[in-house]
């Protein structure tokens, strides 16, 4: 699959062309096979990809919304292929779990929402993931929206003793799951 990007112009650097196509091409692949032969690409490594940065490269900007569409056209596929399989009130009973772990987290105190790093130790500014935090909260009582490319866009500063970061990841992974399963 050849990508029609438009290149990153100025200083600004884009992502290295032949990375973003090989990735596309796979993808590509994995969507032309039948489903329960499909070994390949997942949305979540969709949702995980990064690319390398090179001057002139594709557009960062055009590429990560190529791959939010990606991935939720991924998720769908995968969405109904589990429901076949488990049948539909059993998918919405994980989909529910998934809901009930998510808000055990979220109704944790500010501050001590995840493990705090050592003292020695860099994670995410804490004040701004339970600012974030609370909008999910919000969001998931029915005042104010997120959608899912908020959650994957949003960025945290680094902080001495702030939250480890691989579970702040892992919740805003779950999150984005959550805000595609009930799309």
């Amino acid at each position: 699959m050849n990508s029609a990007f438009p290149h990153a112009t100025g200083k600004q650097p884009g992502y290295r062309p032949n990375q973003v196509d090989e990735f596309l091409d796979r993808a590509r692949a994995t969507y032309e096979q039948p489903l329960a032969a499909s070994v390949g690409v997942t949305s979540s490594e969709i949702r995980h990809t990064a690319f390398g940065l090179k001057r002139n490269g594709y557009s960062a900007r055009h590429v990560d919304a190529a791959m939010d569409r990606l991935e939720e056209v991924f998720y769908d596929r995968e969405r109904r292929a589990r429901m076949a399989q488990i049948g539909e009130d059993a998918w919405w009973g994980e989909v529910q779990q998934l809901l009930s772990e998510v808000r055990g987290r979220l109704e944790r105190e500010r501050g001590k929402r995840f493990t705090v790093r050592g003292i020695f130790a860099i994670g995410y500014r804490r004040s701004q993931v339970d600012a974030f935090l609370d909008r999910i909260s919000a969001m998931l009582a029915g005042h104010g929206t997120l959608t899912a490319a908020d959650v994957r866009g949003v960025v945290f500063h680094a902080q001495w003793r702030g939250y480890d970061e691989d579970q702040v990841d892992a919740l805003l992974d779950a999150v984005v799951e959550l805000i595609l399963a009930t799309a």
